[in-house]
């Protein structure tokens, strides 16, 4: 496990990267965080992901300047939210980053996201871009980039949903679902009933907003490394 400088368009950025056993060329994860930016959770995934024989990469939304962002997080989350275009250039930066990484299997990448890092997750494969196999949305938020006309997605997409969250309300999900049918997307939902944001931090409790869901949480991650397992076979 190590972290790496890197950069993303207009920012120095720090990725955390935990290697699987073996020389590779390996399979690989980008992990785009929540709206605090990378935190002890999104390492520990990372690191979880590798022992099942992933590289993966945890993403630096903001650069590696801003920590411990406090109430700051939500003001760069907004930034970004407000310029799609500048996110999409950062995302596609990352990937760039990715591809190159010493022992990434560049034909095998997919892109994983929580929260805000699950919109980041979706914007990615709105590119367009062939150089992922897939991206999960977990818990996250599904606002379209409205960048100009939506090309096909190439990527498998998977959606991790609690059914109550507050921040992603079912017509928001219709609409998603729209949105990537009309992109002729290979798609799935799952929808997790009695669960709302935030379902898979154990962290997270702030009643009927954003709430720890153990068993949302462990059917989460099997249906994630299902997806996994196909996408990037």
């Amino acid at each position: 496990m190590s972290f790496v400088d890197y950069q993303a368009h207009d920012i120095a950025c720090e990725a955390y990267v935990a290697r699987p056993a073996g020389a590779g060329p390996h399979p690989a994860v980008l992990i785009a965080p929540t709206v605090r930016g990378p935190t002890p959770l999104e390492h520990a995934k990372a690191d979880a992901l590798a022992a099942d024989g992933y590289l993966a990469i945890v993403l630096d939304h903001y650069g590696k300047d801003q920590r411990d962002l406090g109430d700051r997080a939500m003001g760069l989350m907004n930034a970004l939210l407000a310029d799609r275009a500048l996110l999409r250039r950062r995302l596609l930066a990352h990937l760039a980053f990715a591809q190159g990484l010493e022992g990434v299997d560049r034909e095998r990448i997919a892109i994983i996201g929580y929260c805000f890092g699950g919109l980041c997750a979706l914007d990615l494969a709105r590119t367009g871009t062939d150089a992922i196999r897939g991206a999960v949305s977990i818990h996250g938020i599904f606002p379209p980039p409205e960048l100009g006309p939506q090309p096909p997605i190439a990527a498998k997409l998977l959606v991790l949903h609690g059914w109550d969250d507050p921040l992603a309300t079912p017509d928001s999900v219709l609409g998603l679902a729209r949105e990537l049918t009309d992109a002729v997307a290979d798609w799935q939902l799952h929808a997790y009933g009695h669960t709302v944001h935030g379902f898979t931090n154990p962290e997270a409790a702030v009643s009927g907003r954003v709430l720890y869901n153990e068993d949302a949480d462990r059917r989460a991650n099997q249906a994630l490394s299902a997806f996994l397992a196909e996408a990037l076979a």
